[in-house]
């Protein structure tokens, strides 16, 4: 779930454990990647993309295109894709749903405005749009399909993407990074690079790595 504000905490009282790299510094890395944050960017930040059949395909586009991008940088990413919640998360999840379906109403609301071509209601819709957005497991299935036949590692993790994430990269041997769309727990890992958020729909290849620091 995060730690709301930890960022901006760290880049005001600690800013000398953060440091803007290009993605090139990471050549021959093998880093795990939550699956869960770059889907919901993807289906949030880009332009909603559909096939002939009307089946969304941001998120397929969008994982592709991030993923060619490590390939060529001569990054190996490994993507976990969360599993069962645990119940701990329950409320939140609730809540989420609940802010999810608020959001559809007034989408809902702005659909007649929209239409006679409002361009503020139309800039208002597509915030709300955004909020209705939920990652189902058609995205997982449909993403995890597609990064096999790119011939690059899936993990199903048995809870929480960024647990599993946090588990594989903690003997630091093998994997020594983590890439997450923000920047969740720091505890514990030794380094962690975020995406900035233009990532999802900009061709932007700097990335804020996390310094290794002493507990």
């Amino acid at each position: 779930m995060g730690i709301k504000g930890l960022r901006k905490l760290l880049e005001h009282n600690a800013p000398k454990s953060m440091k803007e790299r290009n993605l090139d510094n990471y050549f021959r890395r093998i880093i795990a990647v939550d699956a869960s944050i770059s889907i919901y960017q993807f289906l949030t930040a880009m332009n909603p993309l559909q096939n002939d059949n009307g089946e969304e395909t941001s998120h397929l586009v969008g994982m592709f295109c991030r993923t060619a991008k490590f390939l060529e940088a001569g990054i190996e990413p490994v993507y976990v894709f969360d599993g069962t919640p645990p119940d701990m998360k329950k409320q939140e999840i609730a809540k989420r749903n609940a802010r999810r379906e608020d959001a559809k109403k007034e989408l809902l609301d702005l659909t007649g405005a929209v239409e006679d071509g409002d361009e503020d209601k139309g800039k208002d819709a597509e915030e709300l749009r955004k909020r209705t957005v939920k990652v189902t497991s058609t995205h997982y299935n449909g993403c995890k399909r597609l990064l096999q036949l790119m011939g690059v590692p899936v993990i199903q993790a048995p809870s929480e993407a960024e647990a599993q994430c946090s588990h594989l990269c903690k003997d630091g041997k093998t994997i020594k990074n983590i890439v997450r769309g923000r920047s969740k727990p720091l505890q514990r890992i030794d380094g962690i690079f975020m995406l900035k958020r233009k990532e999802a729909s900009e061709k932007d290849t700097e990335a804020a790595s996390n310094k290794k620091t002493k507990a």
